[in-house]
């Protein structure tokens, strides 16, 4: 197991497993959370067995947001603690997608990132740690969990590409009762408004999520996966037929590709895939 400040990683199955390391605090987010978290990343971007990341927190929270003692030292027209200089780590590039210019920020490396990025949001996930989980492609939630934009309960606005993501998700009218009110809402309503893919009993919660993480990293070509999860962000800033465009054009790149010669292979073999991402 690699080790990283505030942030733990694991690899198993094809599946790395990116933990928030602060349980005392609910995964409150700090500089070196942020700096481990983005390193990790990388790391798995890099690494060729990890088809699938899966971003958790320790113990009973996913993340409660900025650590309230580092908001507190904030004054007028400073950089903010948690806004300080991170490590800037390559993530290779994302097949027909200007990723650094379409998604930037402090969060953007995950939609840059080629492999797709589930969030297993186990317990409260709150403020930034709300907005850290709309820039993973998948959410699911443990029945328990509990779910606050809190800003304007702050005296902040919506922070870090918020006001972007979320009404892409759940439509303008529920963005904004989320952002105005800051009201905490439960895991069974997230689903139904589409905050979140899915909830799981929180008993199995882990269990649940990685048997679908690992279902993604054994059945599917990870080609097609960088390619589907660069077309659907990117689709978000293109009309229809500069998507289509896109999709035709990849489309023929896709023929030429070792993972389609398998993906047929293995259909009419009725053996399971074995998917090189080549």
């Amino acid at each position: 197991m690699s080790v990283y400040e505030d942030v733990l990683y694991e690899v198993t199955d094809g599946v790395a497993v990116v933990t928030l390391n602060r349980p005392q605090s609910l995964n409150a987010y700090t500089v070196a959370m942020g700096q481990g978290l983005k390193s990790a990343v990388a790391d798995a971007e890099a690494d060729a067995e990890v088809r699938i990341i899966v971003l958790t927190g320790a113990g009973r929270g996913f993340c409660a947001g900025a650590d309230m003692n580092l908001l507190q030292k904030i004054t007028p027209g400073a950089t903010s603690a948690t806004q300080a200089q991170e490590v800037k780590r390559d993530l290779g590039g994302v097949p027909s997608r200007d990723a650094e210019t379409d998604y930037g920020g402090r969060f953007g490396y995950f939609l840059q990132a080629r492999k797709p990025v589930v969030a297993a949001l186990n317990g409260p996930a709150a403020g930034l740690g709300l907005v850290l989980a709309l820039y993973a492609d998948v959410r699911f939630a443990g029945s328990d969990a509990k779910f606050t934009t809190s800003f304007a309960q702050r005296g902040l606005i919506a922070e870090h590409g918020i006001s972007w993501l979320l009404p892409r998700l759940i439509g303008p009218a529920h963005a904004l009762d989320l952002l105005l009110s800051a009201r905490k809402l439960g895991a069974a309503e997230a689903e139904r408004i589409g905050l979140v893919n899915k909830v799981f009993p929180q008993e199995t919660f882990m269990q649940e999520v990685m048997a679908y993480a690992r279902a993604l990293a054994r059945s599917v070509s990870p080609r097609s996966t960088a390619v589907i999860k660069a077309q659907i962000w990117k689709a978000l800033r293109q009309d229809f037929n500069a998507a289509l465009a896109l999709a035709d054009g990849e489309m023929q790149k896709s023929f030429a590709s070792s993972d389609f010669k398998e993906g047929i292979a293995h259909y009419l073999e009725k053996r399971a895939p074995a998917f090189t991402g080549s």
